[in-house]
Parts: C-alpha cells; sequence; structure tokens
C-alpha cells in the first residue's frame, strides 16, 4: 500500500482479496481514511480463469473462479453502493466487468461463463435498486482481447479467433478501458443497467 501522506497525492494503490467481505471492509475503510469520502466510480475488473471441460472439471476450480468473479463483484458493487449511499451523495457510476462468454458460453469455460452471466444479471438488478440514489450501475462485456489471460491460450486458437472477427483483430485493453471511462464520465448519466459488448463484432 502507498501513503496516503504525499501532498497532492491523487491515486493509491491498495491490496485487498475481494473474495472476502472482511478484506473488502478494510478496503473501503482504507479509501475513506485516505480521501476523506468513498469512491464514486469503481471498476469492477478482478477475474480468474480456471479452464476445464464439464466432464473433468473439479468442484474445487469451479467455486474458486466463482468466489473471485461474482463474489468479489457483490462484495465491491455492494461495499461501494452503501458507502455511497450512507455519505448522502446524488450520484455515483459502478462499472462491472462481465464478458462476451457469459451471454454465449466457450468450450472448456463451464465456470467462467456461469460467474460472468451472474455478473451480468447482478448488474442489472443492482441498477434497478440504485438508480433511486442516483447510482448509476453498467456491464462491460469484452470479447478476446490482447491480455495476459488471452495469451495464456495457444498461438493455434488465438489465429481462430481472430479469424472469426469481423474487425479482423483481436482487442486492445484501452478499447475496454474508453468504455470504461465513458460510462464513469456524465455523458453516460442517463445509461444504467445497460451492457455494452466490445467484441470487435464477434458474437454479434
Amino acid at each position: 500500500m502507498l501513503s496516503c501522506d504525499h501532498s497532492g497525492q491523487k491515486h493509491v494503490a491498495f491490496v485487498a482479496d475481494i473474495s472476502s467481505s472482511e478484506s473488502v471492509e478494510r478496503l473501503m475503510s482504507q479509501i475513506q481514511s485516505c480521501f476523506s469520502y468513498p469512491p464514486s466510480i469503481s471498476v469492477n475488473s478482478a477475474g480468474i480463469t480456471r479452464d476445464e471441460f464439464l466432464l473433468r472439471l473439479t468442484e474445487e476450480a469451479f467455486d474458486t473462479v466463482l468466489k473471485v468473479n461474482l463474489k468479489g463483484t457483490f462484495l465491491i458493487t455492494q461495499a461501494v453502493a452503501r458507502a455511497l449511499v450512507a455519505s448522502g451523495t446524488s450520484q455515483g457510476s459502478i462499472i462491472n466487468i462481465g464478458s462476451i462468454v457469459g451471454k454465449v458460453g466457450n468450450l472448456g469455460q463451464i465456470n467462467y461463463a456461469a460467474s460472468k452471466a451472474g455478473v451480468e444479471a447482478l448488474t442489472k438488478t443492482a441498477a434497478k435498486e440504485l438508480a433511486r440514489y442516483g447510482i448509476r450501475c453498467n456491464t462491460v462485456l469484452p470479447g478476446f482481447i490482447d491480455t495476459p489471460m488471452t495469451q495464456k491460450v495457444p498461438q493455434k486458437v488465438l489465429d481462430k479467433f481472430t479469424g472469426m472477427i469481423p474487425l479482423e483483430r483481436l482487442g486492445d485493453p484501452t478499447d475496454v478501458a474508453d468504455v470504461c471511462a465513458f460510462l464513469a464520465s456524465d455523458d453516460s448519466s442517463y445509461i444504467t443497467g445497460a451492457s455494452i459488448e466490445v467484441t470487435g463484432g464477434i458474437f454479434l
């Protein structure tokens, strides 16, 4: 963790286990102690994979992925929303990172697909509940993005998927970040409960 004592500092890094409610509560306390107010923008982007075909997938691998991807998103969304409501602020933006796989499925990703489908449903429901407080909740659904997660995929498989993408390339992390920045800004002040695909046209 970086100290909050540096004059003029605007960014601080904290370490947290988002699958633990105690850790998330501690994280929120650290943020509010550092900045004196809760975060008005939250992007839940933590996620893991434990890929395996259904017939060979272990219960542990299934639970591990849902614990981080779905439960973690729930805990952060809930903690941020509670803090914003308690502060009396009239606006906030919670952006949860889902996946196109949560909508269409993918071979060997039963646990990941289930977790990301849950993220989208959770976000749509949170949007309905939190709208009265001025808190917007939206989901971003990336397709195949050039990240450490996709870099584990064999090149032949990546080439095959790239050939299926109408824009003929993997996405860049900035493609996803730009959509998050839009949803965090006042330019999207009338958008909540939405799911925005960042896929290069695949699966449409």
